[in-house]
């Protein structure tokens, strides 16, 4: 897709007031003071906002009063011969390079993206040209000097298949670096087939079933390598990831080449406990052979077929083995990470008391509504109490009352609308990995449930899945059909995003404005509540969750 305007416009948080184009005031958090007296907020030019890399010398713009580099090069074009091959590393190059726009969005099915256009609308999608030269990332920094800054590295949303760096507004980081002194990054890398076809069974690499995993590794391999030069610490880095964000998170600290490279981390509404299934992963690296109408060991021609085609390709493979992927239970169908025991555990996260992960705080966190069922659905604001119970039962069956009288006797006063998102978007997974990861005993995990709701579209769109991003970065302002903007949502905001600033500086969240939060434990499920008022409460939905 050819690069458009619109994204041009909001990369520099430009709103239409900016252009003289209509009232509606700028996007942006216009809380920095101008660096000029005639009130300039964007600086660019030969000489001005440089920074070296390992490869070579890279050029920037300032933006109020925040430097930033978009689409620097962490690893080389993964087509042709690097296809399904670990990362490798970039060229080095001589020239200066303009590091001025994002990175290339990995391959994913593109076609009818802004089909809906009320999630366009809401989510504000942002997607430009897909190619597989997209191993690059992204950084603001307040200053390229030699202080050491807490570093944050970004891990996107959309599962292992969809989604990039800066596929919502409320993934910039200009205004989180502002506000608390740090640099944050940014990364795109392999996914779906192309970063998870496990192909070693069949003339492949050993790696092949995990290489977009070992992207994110090469990342922060490249931080660790570059960042002083951008003001950042090395030795203080917190990754944080939402939905399959938030599975990459705990997936990284599954992954023995991730040891040393971060130091605390964050999943927003997603987490994983286990890998995929090698034997179903290696069969279906051979289906994708028979697919292609390739014998075992011609991997050469497998690499030469054009991305999108091999997508088909390769999601025919995954509907010819729907009834084994069943047959072996398996947790996630298709193109994810691959507990092979070697490049990723092959054991359930977290159950090594002695494994690297155990001294690494956590956060997690989740919506109330994640799922919420009738955000685009008037029609279903009036439903009962049985019609919820009717609503769920494909899911649950012959327990779908007893899960309805539960979440209703721990939440007595929600309607029935919010009972059903809240239990179709339950937490039992969010827990499962808070127990696995305090059954540690050594770093901390802090627990987070966020239960702000949006005065949009009527009051429909509750605490939804991805709404409390916007909210840790600072960006309610920016995010505005996330949040409406204002003062309302900022309030939180500043309390979440400091909180979320004493974490990645200290591994603990507390100071920032919200109660005292205590560390999670199996006996008391401690749990923050964000909410306009926030609160500590043990095991909140623990009825609930106790009868799904």
């Amino acid at each position: 897709m050819k690069s458009n305007r619109r994204n041009f416009i909001q990369s520099f948080g430009l709103g239409a007031a900016a252009l003289g184009i209509g009232s509606q005031t700028a996007l942006a958090d216009t809380s920095a003071k101008s660096t000029t007296d005639d009130g300039q907020v964007l600086f660019v030019g030969d000489n001005l906002s440089l920074a070296n890399t390992q490869y070579g010398k890279v050029r920037g713009f300032k933006l109020r009063g925040i430097q930033t580099f978009l689409g620097i090069p962490y690893g080389a074009d993964t087509a042709g011969k690097n296809r399904f091959m670990p990362p490798q590393k970039p060229e080095a190059w001589t020239d200066t390079k303009n590091c001025f726009w994002w990175g290339n969005t990995a391959p994913q099915i593109m076609e009818k993206r802004y089909a809906n256009v009320v999630a366009s609308f809401v989510d504000h999608w942002n997607y430009d040209d897909v190619s597989e030269d997209c191993l690059k990332l992204n950084v603001w920094t307040p200053l390229i000097d030699s202080s050491k800054r807490p570093v944050v590295v970004w891990l996107h949303g959309g599962g292992f298949t969809n989604g990039n760096a800066i596929e919502q507004d409320g993934y910039h980081g200009e205004n989180l670096a502002r506000l608390g002194n740090i640099v944050f990054v940014s990364i795109n890398h392999r996914l779906g087939p192309f970063g998870f076809s496990n192909l070693a069974t069949v003339g492949g690499h050993p790696s092949s079933g995990n290489v977009g995993s070992l992207d994110m590794v090469a990342a922060l391999q490249w931080v660790k390598d570059n960042i002083a030069n951008f003001g950042g610490d090395a030795s203080n880095v917190t990754i944080i990831g939402q939905s399959g964000g938030g599975a990459k998170v705990t997936t990284l600290m599954n992954m023995p080449a991730a040891k040393g490279l971060f130091h605390k981390a964050v999943a927003l509404s997603g987490s994983s406990l286990i890998g995929n299934s090698k034997e179903y992963s290696q069969k279906l690296g051979a289906q994708i052979l028979v697919e292609a109408g390739l014998k075992p060991g011609e991997i050469d021609k497998l690499q030469q077929i054009p991305w999108r085609q091999y997508i088909d390709i390769a999601n025919r493979a995954t509907e010819k083995l729907a009834d084994e992927a069943k047959r072996m239970n398996v947790i996630r169908v298709g193109y994810a990470p691959v507990s092979d025991g070697v490049d990723l555990l092959d054991q359930p996260f977290f159950s090594d008391p002695n494994h690297f992960s155990a001294d690494i705080p956590l956060i997690i966190n989740t919506t109330f509504h994640e799922m919420n069922p009738n955000r685009t659905d008037a029609s279903l604001e009036s439903i009962t109490l049985d019609g919820v119970v009717e609503k769920i039962k494909a899911r649950f069956g012959a327990d779908s009352a007893k899960i309805v009288e539960a979440y209703h006797k721990n939440f007595p006063k929600a309607r029935p609308i919010e009972l059903w998102a809240m239990i179709v978007s339950n937490r039992k997974n969010a827990i499962a990995a808070a127990n696995a990861k305090a059954g540690q005993k050594k770093a901390p995990v802090y627990v987070s449930w966020f239960g702000w709701q949006p005065p949009l579209f009527d009051n429909r769109m509750r605490a939804f899945h991805c709404d409390d991003i916007c909210f840790w970065f600072y960006n309610t302002d920016l995010m505005l059909t996330h949040t409406g903007g204002g003062k309302r949502p900022k309030a939180l905001s500043t309390k979440m995003a400091k909180s979320f600033l004493n974490f990645i500086k200290t591994g603990n969240p507390n100071g920032g404005g919200l109660p005292n939060w205590k560390p999670y434990s199996t006996e008391n499920g401690e749990t923050m509540i964000l909410d306009d008022v926030c609160q500590l409460v043990n095991n909140p939905d623990g009825v609930g969750r106790a009868a799904l």
